[in-house]
């Protein structure tokens, strides 16, 4: 929401440049072209919606799903191709960082295509023609306009990103043509040459914004400083930081499995299947020369980005889609423990949607279609995941159902909540349009949610749900507070304690409407196995439009 909060601004302000927020230090923390893509998607605010927003992800999203099922369709052997293509697709789209960062907005699905264009060309320069993996064309190298326009594309993934990962994606190339190409000095000169001229541009495509912003010196200092190099330094010392520091090296080991998400332990699986067969890569030619492009791809982001002091496995996530088609390659040779470990962790998670879908519908949040329809859904995945238990064949393929099933019943669960019905009426928002309103806000920028909910309104945040930063009196009692914020505000948006209790300042205020609103970020005791089950007690809220009484 802090991204859309500031695509929001700049394209109130009518300019491209400068990018506007009204949040303190985070005007710059992310390229243009990240905001830029809003802008355009929203018409200039003209269509302001979070499916409008949500359209560009989609399209990346699936466009890189395309590319990489047709690559594992031509690696693969040819009696199993579709079906390793399949297994590529559903594994990248069931992968969490595909489904996480594929949301509303702060989403890497832009930069993920992008930067993989130039592994996509050196892809098809070595199984062109081929109808074997194992095909190695010696003279299938990239040549200058190759290089040039490699550059433009990871010149146009750092922009939605950061200039950073022009450094992991030029290494992978680099190496990805070396290693599947056979070695002379010319070629590695050649390679060498090529890479730091499509490192050039693309360094030369993100300064670009230098050039354009009417503020350079605060691009710099908020963008390259603070959101960069600042990840570089630590008080620790560089080494105390990697072995015993917040962001310790040894995570970053897990980056792939924690991006798998449910899938993490087949992930895992691959990966120490990987390690037991390191053996083959003693000589290059024990690997077709596509699957060293593989193998570059994967290993060399990982190791660029294990680098810095902090340390994330959303910064491999470019490299998810080689992942995803060097799982499909080995999909039915990996062990069943890890389907079945995984069919394990699917079976709660689908009870669990399914208690919530209930209880919605119990408090009258979902409709009887709307429970019954996630109920079919849980029960759906966990007949699929009670089917691969009952047969070791089936156990790979009843993963990946299991996983779908989780994210449909998530879906389905939360529809109820998320449709026009579940807002305010347009008669509120009419009412409120040009008003003076104060919303909660739990999170940096989450309050920028309300401008979706509340079209027109001028919405000032208050800290709210215990993570009070000192914004509009947190000091003072829930009572006393909502008070103060009634006499100051022509409305508060206030957020209900106790499932049980209605607004404190009744009869003193008005009750204009209200919604449904789902607690999250909850504090340690807020959720335990005693209460659990009781859903209501720690996941539902009311959330009131108050004024106060004229």
């Amino acid at each position: 929401m802090v991204y859309i909060h500031i695509a929001r601004m700049t394209a109130e302000s009518g300019h491209w440049l400068p990018l506007q927020s009204e949040l303190v230090g985070t005007r710059n923390t992310k390229p243009p072209l990240l905001i830029w893509q809003a802008m355009v998607a929203g018409g200039w605010g003209e269509t302001w919606s979070l499916f409008a927003l949500r359209l560009p992800s989609i399209a990346y999203t699936f466009a890189t799903t395309g590319l990489l099922a047709f690559f594992a369709y031509r690696m693969s052997e040819a009696s199993n191709r579709l079906r390793t293509a399949c297994v590529a697709a559903a594994l990248y789209l069931l992968f969490f960082s595909t489904f996480r960062y594929g949301r509303v907005y702060l989403t890497s699905a832009p930069e993920t295509f992008w930067l993989a264009l130039p592994m996509w060309w050196m892809l098809w320069l070595r199984l062109r023609g081929s109808t074997s993996a194992m095909a190695h064309p010696a003279d299938a190298t990239p040549g200058p306009l190759a290089y040039t326009l490699f550059g433009i594309a990871m010149g146009l993934g750092a922009a939605y990103k950061s200039f950073a990962l022009v450094a992991p994606a030029a290494a992978a190339l680099w190496c990805a043509v070396l290693l599947s190409t056979p070695w002379s000095w010319r070629t590695a000169i050649r390679t060498t040459i090529g890479t730091g001229w499509s490192s050039l541009i693309g360094l030369g495509i993100f300064a670009l914004w230098f050039v354009l912003d009417p503020d350079p010196a605060s691009v710099w200092q908020e963008f390259v400083v603070a959101e960069n190099a600042g990840k570089m330094s630590s008080s620790m010392g560089y080494w105390q930081a990697a072995l015993s520091g917040p962001y310790p090296m040894w995570t970053q080991l897990l980056a792939y499995p924690a991006n798998g998400g449910l899938l993490a332990l087949p992930v895992l699986g691959f990966c120490l299947l990987a390690l037991r067969h390191t053996g083959q890569l003693r000589r290059i030619s024990n690997l077709s020369p596509a699957l060293w492009i593989l193998f570059a791809w994967v290993v060399v982001w990982l190791v660029v980005f294990t680098i810095p002091n902090q340390r994330s496995e959303r910064y491999v996530i470019p490299a998810m889609p080689a992942v995803a088609i060097a799982m499909a390659l080995v999909w039915y040779r990996l062990p069943r423990l890890w389907f079945w470990l995984t069919l394990l962790i699917t079976l709660p998670a689908l009870v669990m949607l399914g208690r919530i879908s209930w209880v919605m519908g119990t408090l009258q949040m979902a409709s009887t279609t709307e429970v019954a329809m996630t109920l079919i859904a849980t029960c759906a995945g966990l007949a699929g995941a009670i089917a691969g238990f009952y047969r070791k064949s089936w156990a790979s393929n009843a993963s990946l159902v299991a996983v779908l099933a989780v994210y449909g019943c998530f879906t389905l669960m939360v529809q109820p909540i998320s449709k026009d019905e579940a807002g305010y009426s347009p008669a509120i928002e009419a009412q409120m349009k040009g008003q003076r309103v104060a919303v909660p806000n739990g999170f940096t920028g989450q309050y920028e949610r309300y401008h979706f909910q509340l079209h027109g309104a001028r919405i000032t945040p208050y800290d709210a749900e215990g993570r009070n930063t000192g914004a509009l009196y947190p000091e003072m009692q829930a009572k006393e507070r909502l008070a103060h914020l009634l006499n100051e505000y022509d409305a508060v948006v206030w957020l209900q304690e106790d499932l049980n209790e209605p607004p404190s300042c009744l009869p003193q205020c008005t009750l204009l409407a209200q919604r449904w609103h789902v607690k999250s970020r909850h504090k340690d005791g807020e959720v335990t196995l005693n209460n659990l089950w009781q859903v209501q007690d720690w996941l539902f809220r009311r959330e009131w439009l108050l004024t106060a009484a004229r």
